[in-house]
């Protein structure tokens, strides 16, 4: 959902900031929302607390209802005349980190459970997985291994990656995606402990194929 002020060419589409859209590291109360999207139909569906949104994407009625709804989770040094944007683009990812390079436009986001586990363990607070927001959660390594695999190949099951950036953690991490309250200031306590700011990697497909839960992790080659 793009901001008020965001120019973003649908026809001509060019990675823009994460700051160019609503997002937790800004508008916290995003958290509590539970969302649902049908590609086969374009519904969009969500709900907060008793309210609840089910609109189709493909026509103006429904995307106007949807950035209706979004409006109101705009600061009020953010609210101006106009409305967010539902916006999209072929063949184009809307990813933090994709306005770096290409290759990170498609990256894929991975979380050592360990590694949040032994975070856990040091600040005396839990940590739910979901305020990282990775794509792929792996169990039974060593913490931190995955720092490891920086510029480095491996293997998730049949499918082959290679390690692309490690995850730097912003204030979206903050936000505690029960109650959308900032509970915790995760990437202070990262440098508290470790000296770095990072939490998780980004990996890139070399060779595709189907991953499944419970596929194992190993060096490529």
């Amino acid at each position: 959902m793009a901001l008020p002020a965001t120019v973003f060419d649908e026809t001509n589409p060019q990675p823009l900031s994460k700051f160019e859209f609503m997002m937790l590291a800004r508008q916290e109360a995003l958290a509590r929302l539970k969302t649902s999207y049908d590609g086969s139909t374009g519904l969009f569906s969500l709900i907060d607390g008793t309210e609840r949104l089910s609109a189709d994407v493909h026509c103006a009625e429904g995307r106007a209802a949807i950035e209706a709804f979004f409006a109101r989770f705009l600061p009020e040094d953010q609210k101006s005349s106009k409305k967010p944007r539902l916006v999209t683009a072929a063949n184009h990812c809307f990813t933090d980190v994709g306005v770096h390079s290409s290759e990170l436009m498609h990256a894929i986001s991975v979380l050592n459970l360990a590694s949040v586990r032994d975070l856990e363990a040091r600040i005396g607070e839990r940590l739910d997985p979901r305020r990282f927001r990775a794509n792929i959660l792996v169990e039974g390594l060593d913490p931190w291994v995955e720092n490891e695999w920086l510029n480095h190949e491996l293997m998730l099951g049949a499918v082959q990656y290679r390690g692309m950036r490690l995850t730097r953690r912003c204030p979206a991490t903050e936000v505690n995606p029960d109650s959308s309250i900032r509970d915790i200031n995760v990437p202070r306590e990262l440098m508290r402990f470790f000296g770095h700011i990072h939490l998780g990697i980004y990996l890139t497909v070399i060779k595709g194929g189907v991953l499944r839960i419970g596929d194992t992790v190993t060096a490529a080659g």
